[in-house]
């Protein structure tokens, strides 16, 4: 399976304790691509449902649309291939597999 950037990506992690703001600085992030008109595409584990299907919402309320998924191979085949940022917002939810998605994607 070839890498999707032959000049090579990056992974960010975003940590912290609940409540922390995690899914709120994804969603900044996200934003500031969308500023420097990069195409990005979001993602969540189709479990978590605790404010809106298909968005990313965080604690304050700032929401982003999200395209949810069961498994971290889903991604793979959903992300369109213009897309430069991916999203995925609670990592912990999602099996193992999101580890060798995330290697891919970057």
């Amino acid at each position: 399976m070839q890498p999707r950037n032959p000049w090579g990506g990056g992974i960010e992690v975003i940590t912290g304790s609940m409540f922390s703001g995690k899914s709120e600085e994804l969603i900044r992030r996200l934003r500031r691509a969308i500023i420097a008109r990069q195409r990005i595409q979001v993602f969540k584990q189709g479990l978590d449902d605790r404010y809106a299907a298909g968005q990313v919402v965080s604690h304050s309320k700032w929401r982003l649309e999200a395209e949810r998924v069961a498994k971290a191979a889903e991604i793979l085949d959903l992300v369109d291939p213009r897309t430069e940022v991916v999203g995925i917002d609670e990592a912990q939810f999602f099996d193992a597999d999101l580890v060798r998605v995330a290697g891919h994607l970057a």
